[in-house]
């Protein structure tokens, strides 16, 4: 096959990809959020949300001063999404997103994913960035429309398998918060696996993760893969890191091995939600084994039927 014959079949495939993505958030996404008031838009707005206590770096103008003088501490409304939204995608695909086990592996569900926030995100005047994590470092893609920028993220070359990523996420989300200088929507996708296998807190991601909040509205999609959750018994096998290149055999069939290893991996996710609570992001998990679709739909019926639910009650 020449190089021709070569693009046309990468280009026809990019575009199937998003055929099929297109129609599964049509189907499986907007048909769960049919009947609503409200539009797709996820991020902040004019109308009344939410009560919540102030943090530095929020528009004061929202702050409710009756209930502030009430409790003694500065109390703002939150608000519902409207036109003119303005997201930012921030998508990891270094070595350790090129892992799966189960359906696919955890990059391919992070790039539909962060496509189909795109895609839910489409309206008047609305624009969509993207920043990428991977071996060659942090690249950022102009905002552009929703529509248009979940095209672009199903037509990224393949992922690079090896290799430690050369910009920690730290440092991308800080740079996320250089570039998105309205405030806006931010949905930050990735494994959360620190490089250096740390699974305590605080993680070096969380000062970053703050900062970001405290001005936009942020959602943290985390990936995972059925195997980092627990060990099955097959025997003797080697793993090998492929950030780091660096190889341990294990037997598998030790059933304290693999009671440690399941303890570890749920002392890691307890952690990891902890943060990412700390750092008041919203948190959404999907897995290579899950039907990612129907996970979004949940997610994202849910925090826009919140409002609806609550009542302006002060604390």
């Amino acid at each position: 096959m020449n190089d021709a014959a070569r693009n046309s079949s990468a280009r026809n495939g990019s575009a199937r990809r998003f055929r099929r993505l297109e129609l599964t958030v049509r189907r499986r996404v907007d048909g769960l959020l049919q009947g609503d008031v409200d539009g797709h838009a996820l991020g902040p707005g004019s109308d009344p949300e939410e009560l919540t206590q102030y943090q530095p770096g929020q528009d004061v103008r929202r702050i409710d001063w009756n209930v502030t003088a009430r409790t003694g501490e500065a109390h703002l409304w939150r608000t519902r999404a409207q036109h003119e939204l303005d997201t930012w995608l921030l998508v990891d695909r270094s070595a350790s997103m090129t892992f799966g086990t189960a359906q696919t592996e955890k990059v391919d569900v992070a790039e539909e994913v962060a496509a189909a926030v795109g895609l839910l995100t489409a309206g008047p005047g609305n624009r969509v960035g993207i920043g990428l994590i991977d071996g060659a470092g942090l690249r950022w893609v102009s905002p552009r429309p929703g529509r248009a920028a979940a095209v672009t993220l199903s037509r990224l070359d393949p992922a690079v398998r090896t290799g430690s990523p050369q910009v920690p996420l730290s440092d991308a989300l800080r740079g996320l918060g250089a570039r998105a200088r309205r405030r806006g929507l931010c949905v930050v996708v990735t494994d959360l696996v620190a490089p250096d296998g740390d699974v305590e807190r605080p993680f070096e991601w969380e000062e970053a993760l703050r900062r970001l909040t405290a001005r936009h509205d942020v959602i943290v999609v985390e990936v995972d893969d059925p195997r980092e959750r627990e060990l099955p018994d097959v025997g003797e096998a080697v793993f090998v890191d492929p950030e780091t290149g660096l190889q341990r055999e294990v037997s598998t069939s030790d059933p304290g091995l693999r009671l440690a290893y399941a303890t570890v991996a749920a002392h890691r996710r307890d952690q990891t939600a902890a943060a990412v609570r700390a750092c008041r992001a919203e948190h959404l998990r999907v897995s290579t084994d899950d039907d990612w679709a129907a996970t979004l739909a949940r997610f994202v019926k849910d925090r826009r039927r919140a409002p609806a639910r609550r009542t302006r009650r002060t604390p």
